[in-house]
């Protein structure tokens, strides 16, 4: 009997032991994950607490989606450092109280300022949300000049047949790329009834993709480019749109035409609806200097060997104002958020984002988990910031630091 309780004790300490081993072979977001693991998929309802991990963890979580893989080439365009950028404010204390995970300020092609929070690193992938749409408006432009969408006022039909006959058919691919559809469309991040928060559990037909599927349901609420309207979902079929165009899928046309030739560092990851199409208006995951390393790509004219993957002219409309959101000095572009001064944005909800000022020669990428999607005091802070960088490369160049 001793000899029994022996090997039954010897047995759990060994399996302890396999188990702490185990553990501690893990990384330190996929620990942090398991710590915090969320239960569902209804991502805009998770805790503070599951958002902290999941978000640097988004393609490790099978119950959310399955994701594809956009490699980095062999040569990683190099980030130099410069002097540090004079803010006039303490970086650490902003990126606290935003609930921040990096921000990372290039200018001139130079790193100026790189910070981290929450524990995570240079290493880590965060995820994008809706900073997303702007790389997604991108492929559009390398799609155009390809030659695989002949126009922006060619219907969406033309390139998703299965949008024939639904409210999208008398809609152009500009009219997806300025958000000016007409379509009825709900984005409330705190309403679980709304599109956004609906869209990605849909029930397709047999055949048809989850989102077309979704959104040829949609009625139309007003002609097509008569009023701006914020849309997730037709994002997500600027997506299909392009894939159906090049006949690729997305993240391997962006790995094609960005990834690789821009020269990023790490790999990405971009999450998956059902039926297996990257969500194109959300859920891209990446390193941080490789969001920084896609602004400052954009800020030098999207451009491989000097030729631009995009058409000449496509950067100049894309990033200036082609849509009413009713804020003054403020615009929507093709997928990306501009001011009249002439800088532009990504944003994503939690505090995700990438501002590009052309005429500073300034990059900042940013990563947080805000308490709430949207948190309008968290947001004007962050503009603060923004300013506060432009300021600092003005006086830096009137020969006036700090």
């Amino acid at each position: 009997m001793k000899t029994f309780k022996k090997i039954v004790l010897g047995a759990l300490a060994l399996l302890v032991l396999a188990g702490v081993a185990g553990w501690f072979s893990l990384d330190k977001e996929t620990r942090g994950l398991l710590r915090a693991l969320p239960t569902d998929r209804d991502v805009l309802f998770w805790s503070q607490a599951q958002r902290d991990a999941a978000f640097r963890a988004m393609d490790r979580i099978p119950l959310l989606a399955k994701w594809h893989t956009v490699a980095p080439g062999a040569a990683p365009r190099p980030l130099p450092p410069g002097p540090p950028l004079a803010l006039g404010i303490d970086a650490d204390a902003f990126l606290a109280s935003q609930h921040g995970a990096a921000v990372l300020i290039l200018q001139g092609g130079r790193l100026r300022l790189e910070r981290y929070g929450l524990g995570f690193d240079a290493a880590g992938r965060w995820t994008s949300f809706s900073v997303a749409k702007s790389f997604t408006s991108t492929l559009v432009g390398a799609a155009v000049r390809d030659g695989g969408i002949r126009s922006l006022d060619d219907k969406v039909s033309d390139y998703i047949p299965q949008m024939k006959g639904s409210a999208y058919d008398d809609v152009s691919v500009r009219q997806l790329l300025t958000m000016t559809s007409g379509v009825r469309w709900n984005e409330d991040y705190g309403d679980p009834n709304s599109d956004v928060a609906r869209f990605n559990n849909h029930r397709p037909e047999p055949g048809v993709d989850a989102l077309v599927s979704y959104m040829r349901t949609l009625p139309r609420e007003a002609p097509p480019g008569t009023r701006w309207h914020y849309s997730t979902g037709e994002t997500n079929l600027i997506g299909i749109l392009v894939t159906q165009a090049t006949g690729k899928p997305l993240a391997q046309y962006l790995q094609e035409k960005v990834w690789q030739p821009a020269g990023m560092e790490r790999p990405a990851t971009w999450l998956l609806s059902k039926t297996g199409q990257e969500i194109s208006g959300c859920c891209l995951q990446a390193a941080p200097r490789d969001f920084a390393r896609f602004g400052q790509f954009i800020l030098e004219g999207a451009r491989v060997d000097g030729r631009p993957i995009v058409p000449d002219d496509w950067l100049a409309d894309a990033t200036t104002r082609r849509a009413d959101i009713g804020i003054p000095g403020r615009g929507y572009g093709y997928q990306w958020w501009t001011y009249d001064d002439g800088s532009f944005a990504a944003r994503g909800i939690f505090g995700q984002g990438i501002f590009i000022d052309p005429r500073r020669q300034l990059v900042i990428a940013f990563n947080a988990d805000w308490p709430s999607a949207q948190d309008a005091q968290a947001a004007a802070a962050r503009e603060a910031f923004f300013r506060a960088a432009q300021k600092a490369v003005d006086e830096e160049a009137a020969g006036r630091p700090g």
